[in-house]
């Protein structure tokens, strides 16, 4: 499933490539990736005609602002304010792809959603497990009413507000393995399997130590790896170990570098053990005897 750094990487592809052109229409391919409107062709009649001004990143959300006039310049308003114009949303789940391609390009047999711009280019929603989802927000509506699960989001481990003291205020008193409340979307946004393995690495910590029993100096410690690792794998264009490719098609680089995940039974980078692995709450957490307590 793509975690934080990969739809960062996908936000900035996007931003790259498809601002300020004209959408000329659309194809959807299967209707129930189109979340809302619940009709197709409201999806392809809101979309069409507008641009994109700009694209965010909500925790594993994406959101591009959409303006009716593809020469306007609508510049920094947040996506959850109520006056703000239409938005487009898109969730990958689990093997979601969003690519910019030529029209001619061959349809892979899993293309959900083709977005149509100027120049014979076109965005594709391609999805082989179709858990993907798109959205259509109409202009004034707020967006959080619309993709209700971006009111469940906690804050972003890039945003001021994540600070030792917020993440020790979230697992205070839970009385559950650190690893599961990291996966958790209310705890902190974007953080999925592979970064939550990496971050408990480099702050030392057994992914089945309990919240309650965190000290303040490994809370301080898990912050500053968790941004870490999520720095590290933004510059390396994300993790591929299943099927995820940028805008463009391409791979990431960073499975290459893994601390601990994927990596069972191979030695330690940093102490040469064996790497580890224990099911926590039905998913996978890789670890090191030694280097973690």
């Amino acid at each position: 499933m793509p975690e934080l750094p990969e739809v960062e990487t996908v936000r900035r592809g996007l931003n790259q490539l498809t601002l300020n052109q004209e959408i000329t229409g659309g194809d959807v391919l299967l209707d129930r990736t189109i979340a809302y409107p619940f009709s197709v062709g409201e999806f392809i009649d809101g979309i069409k005609g507008s641009a994109i001004t700009s694209w965010y990143r909500r925790g594993k959300y994406l959101l591009a602002q959409l303006t009716p006039d593809p020469q306007a310049k609508i510049q920094g308003e947040h996506p959850n304010s109520p006056s703000s114009p239409a938005w487009l949303g898109a969730h990958l789940r689990m093997t979601g792809q969003l690519l910019w391609l030529h029209r001619d390009e061959p349809l892979h047999k899993h293309t959900r959603v083709r977005l149509f711009f100027g120049d014979q280019q076109e965005l594709r929603f391609v999805d082989q497990r179709t858990f993907g989802q798109m959205w259509w927000v109409p202009p004034n509506v707020a967006v959080e009413s619309i993709i209700t699960g971006l009111a469940k989001l906690a804050v972003d481990p890039f945003s001021p507000e994540f600070t030792v003291e917020y993440l020790a205020q979230k697992l205070k008193n839970r009385r559950r393995p650190i690893k599961t409340a990291l996966l958790d979307q209310s705890v902190v946004a974007g953080l999925g399997n592979i970064y939550a393995d990496e971050a408990l690495f480099k702050s030392g910590i057994l992914p089945e130590t309990f919240c309650t029993d965190l000290r303040p100096k490994q809370i301080e410690l898990l912050r500053t790896a968790i941004i870490q690792v999520l720095e590290a794998s933004i510059a390396a264009g994300g993790t591929t170990f299943s099927n995820f490719l940028n805008v463009k098609g391409v791979n990431g680089n960073y499975g290459g570098v893994a601390l601990v995940y994927n990596r069972t039974g191979e030695p330690c980078r940093v102490c040469g053990n064996v790497i580890q692995r224990i099911k926590l709450a039905g998913r996978s957490s890789h670890f090191c005897p030694e280097c973690q307590h």
